[in-house]
């Protein structure tokens, strides 16, 4: 069969597996030829390990110089007779087959990060592979909904996430990325029942949910840390994004990262929330507004030499700020700062000048449309150097290969 990349708005319906092993491959490459990371830890947990900052993490902690073993918990889709499945499914197999290549544990646990099974599965795990406890805990899941509970009754309700300004409506532009085309949209304010649910999906309870289980389980390592991803921009994404259910439930990630810095600190550990950089992420192209704001933010970063992807940014963070430095540098509400780049007064000037000029017209030749569209394909194995898309793959040969 032919892979040829699907896109539906702004999701990619296929994945060209040799593409996302050859991604997989260039991530390994590039860690293994940066500033390593000293002093890391040696067993990792991470939830939502298949894509983005996940997945850059469990490469980066690898292969960047720590050596850790890791067990990744995700949520995709294998082949069927339709597809051959998700990319996040191929990124788990070929992660796996390379880190085991240098004699590295990978385990990689498919199931809801929710649900009481797939927690039971991650303890089993840390116990048959890890001597019983973990050193560091990622937490990075970008789930839409959320089970309200597993008891019969409630087995079909859920949380759902609603991406949407508080209080007042905003107008503000969608790309699709299906064909290339600027809409102008505006997204009405939320009800209170919405913004609850935003932040039960992608607030922090879950995130201590599963620190509690850990403990409980008595699978903390001595020193052991944990770290949520957040995020939270410039003034001019605010309405959108801080100011809204996003960022609502940003903020109480923020703030359940003291409560766990509290539990952890019994273990000489500690918990903090990092706020990373904007990046194309298959999260961050479903947020209304946000698109114009990445094209002009890569274009002028990339034109000062500062743009990080998900690996360099993720690599950064483990070799200058977490590990190998005696403090742990944080702001003044306890955030670990991997936005620093992005938030520079002279690039937020020059993005706002791109911002206050592009529309629908100009906007592929303003912005760096170019480079959003390429990182969106490479995240489902599409559109990455080395790899003939042309070939015909026989899907046999992909149908037996399991995480």
């Amino acid at each position: 069969m032919l892979i040829e990349p699907i896109i539906k708005g702004v999701v990619a319906k296929t994945a060209h597996p040799l593409g996302c092993k050859q991604a997989v491959k260039q991530q390994i490459d590039y860690v293994k030829s940066a500033p390593k990371i000293n002093n890391g830890p040696k067993r990792v947990l991470i939830i939502g390990a298949s894509s983005g900052f996940g997945l850059a993490s469990r490469i980066a902690l690898t292969f960047g110089g720590a050596q850790a073993d890791t067990i990744g918990v995700s949520f995709e889709r294998g082949p069927n007779e339709k597809s051959l499945g998700s990319a996040g499914w191929y990124n788990n197999i070929y992660f796996k087959k390379e880190a085991e290549k240098e004699h590295r544990q990978a385990i990689n646990i498919v199931g809801d990060a929710f649900s009481q099974d797939t927690r039971d599965r991650v303890i089993e795990a840390i116990e048959t592979y890890f001597e019983g406890e973990v050193d560091l805990i990622i937490y990075s899941l970008a789930a839409g909904v959320r089970p309200k509970g597993e008891s019969k009754d409630e087995s079909d309700k859920f949380w759902r996430s609603a991406i949407k300004p508080i209080g007042e409506s905003v107008t503000g532009a969608t790309i699709s990325l299906e064909n290339d085309s600027w809409t102008e949209t505006t997204i009405e304010p939320a009800t209170d029942e919405e913004t609850e649910s935003t932040l039960k999906v992608m607030g922090g309870e879950d995130w201590e949910n599963w620190i509690d289980e850990l403990i409980n389980a008595e699978s903390i390592a001595p020193g052991c840390q944990t770290i949520a991803f957040s995020y939270m921009g410039p003034k001019i994404t605010h309405p959108i994004y801080l100011d809204g259910t996003l960022g609502r439930a940003k903020i109480d990630l923020h703030q359940t990262s003291h409560s766990l810095n509290l539990k952890l600190a019994n273990f000489d550990g500690h918990a903090y929330a990092t706020v990373c950089k904007a990046l194309v992420t298959k999260a961050s192209v479903f947020i209304p507004a946000l698109s114009p704001y990445l094209l002009a933010l890569y274009k002028v970063m990339k034109n000062q030499g500062t743009h990080e992807n998900c690996i360099q940014q993720m690599q950064r963070l483990f070799s200058t700020k977490l590990y190998g430095q005696k403090l742990v540098p944080l702001d003044g509400e306890r955030l670990l700062r991997m936005d620093d780049w992005e938030l520079n007064s002279e690039t937020q000037a020059e993005v706002t000048e791109i911002l206050n000029h592009m529309d629908s017209n100009n906007f592929t030749q303003l912005g760096d449309y170019e480079g959003f569209k390429q990182e969106f394909l490479q995240l489902n194995g599409f559109d990455i150097p080395l790899v003939d898309y042309s070939k015909r793959l026989n899907s046999e040969s992909f149908i037996n290969l399991t995480p």
